[in-house]
């Protein structure tokens, strides 16, 4: 694209965003400051970039709120001119583009939604800004850290409003946990565990889809290929790449960005936690050595500042799961499929919680169709999405790296971390 250069020096200085900046622009730009005002029964105009699996997956929220929460959908556009047909006639849209910039320019689209591979995340979110819309990001919200901390600057500039794709962040098991945490109900928090376990078919590992690769060998006539690889590095036609990317790194994180992500960000809100101090991620490629560069199994532990780990479990090989709960000094947090429930150490009950809402992108949408009405906060605003990026892309650079990655506070990046000096006890409550 003609702006990659611009953009890569953008994130040079992009990278200088510090924590106490993005708290001011959270001050700042407030839920109802930052919203578009919206009458409780004006239409919200939507715009769907990228008509892929996930795309798919937006095209039937969107079908299933058009009427009851006021939504006229206007374009869907995809590097693959079919799939943007295709998507335009699902949802009844007015346009199909292969270029998004050409979504971007309606003035009847109030929100963009970003479903596309996870290297086109920030600058499409940026774009989408630059624009004057709202943005429903996929999750993870951006590849990198550095991309994350670009599309922070510009939210805080153009205090457009972002949610970040995580959508159990519409669950209030989380919020209500972090509550009765506040509270002092488990006392002390030194711990916590999640996982995300999948077993794939032997033939097949993680995200492989034979069939639509071997249906592919020659790249379709309408698919804008250039497009697709964006800012990543230039190759021929490779079906394994474009079906199956969640692969490779030049397009995503796999297992950390992918799923862990959803993990990690319950636990951050449950535990009041943002940047972690030291993060470790082990594992390899084990059971499928199929030509992919991120690993099929792998595990991660971050330690916070507030003087607390998290593990989170990630094997594709085994569907074996384990708790996902909060350990403290008075008592544990175990979540359910219900909700949750808080014991001692004898398992007497201290507190429970039964859920509304749930990891739904129904839900998801709800919240920011309500956040561009009325103000509702922003379930998993952009703070969250920040902090998700973080950790999991020091997992990934402490497996590739083979080191245990610390967070440069100072200079707010991923560095080696027995570059930093740093405490073993607490150094504050985040």
């Amino acid at each position: 694209m003609s702006d990659t250069v611009s953009r890569r020096s953008f994130l040079t200085t992009a990278g200088k965003v510090s924590f106490a900046a993005t708290m001011a622009t959270t001050a700042t730009f407030t839920a109802k400051s930052y919203a578009r005002v919206l009458g409780a029964n004006d239409r919200i105009g939507v715009g769907l970039i990228g008509a892929g699996v996930i795309g798919n997956e937006h095209m039937k929220v969107i079908n299933n709120l058009r009427e009851k929460n006021n939504l006229l959908p206007v374009a869907v556009a995809d590097c693959w001119k079919t799939r943007a047909d295709k998507g335009k006639e699902t949802i009844g849209a007015q346009h199909s583009f292969v270029d998004y910039r050409k979504l971007l320019d309606l003035k009847e689209i109030d929100y963009a939604i970003v479903a596309v591979p996870e290297h086109w995340h920030w600058t499409m979110t940026i774009d989408a800004m630059d624009a004057g819309k709202a943005v429903y990001c996929e999750k993870p919200m951006t590849h990198t850290i550095p991309e994350a901390q670009a599309v922070m600057k510009k939210q805080k500039e153009t205090g457009r409003p972002l949610q970040v794709g995580v959508q159990a962040m519409s669950d209030d098991s989380y919020i209500t946990a972090r509550d009765a945490i506040r509270k002092g109900v488990i006392g002390k928090v030194v711990q916590a565990q999640i996982e995300y376990v999948r077993r794939y078919d032997a033939k097949a590992g993680p995200w492989r889809v034979p069939a639509e690769v071997a249906a592919n060998t020659t790249k379709p006539a309408d698919l804008d290929w250039s497009a697709w690889l964006g800012s990543a590095e230039k190759r021929d036609w490779d079906p394994h790449h474009y079906f199956e990317w969640r692969c490779y790194s030049a397009y995503s994180g796999g297992i950390c960005t992918d799923l862990f992500i959803h993990r990690i960000t319950r636990i951050m809100r449950a535990c009041d936690l943002l940047y972690p101090r030291r993060v470790v991620g082990m594992g390899g490629i084990w059971q499928w050595p199929d030509g992919r560069d991120l690993p099929d199994n792998i595990e991660m532990i971050c330690e916070y500042p507030r003087g607390m780990t998290v593990y989170v479990l990630g094997t594709m090989s085994n569907r074996v799961g384990i708790d996902h709960l909060i350990r403290g000094y008075r008592g544990t947090l175990f979540f359910t499929p219900t909700g949750w429930v808080a014991k001692d150490k004898d398992g007497k009950v201290l507190a429970e919680h039964t859920k509304t809402g749930g990891e739904d992108q129904n839900l998801h949408h709800t919240n920011l169709h309500n956040h561009l009405r009325n103000g509702e906060a922003l379930n998993c605003p952009i703070e969250l999405g920040m902090a998700g990026v973080v950790a999991v892309n020091m997992a990934n650079e402490s497996w590739r790296s083979s080191q245990m990655m610390g967070w440069d506070k100072e200079n707010q990046k991923m560095v080696p971390a027995n570059t930093l000096t740093m405490s073993h006890e607490p150094e504050d409550a985040s």
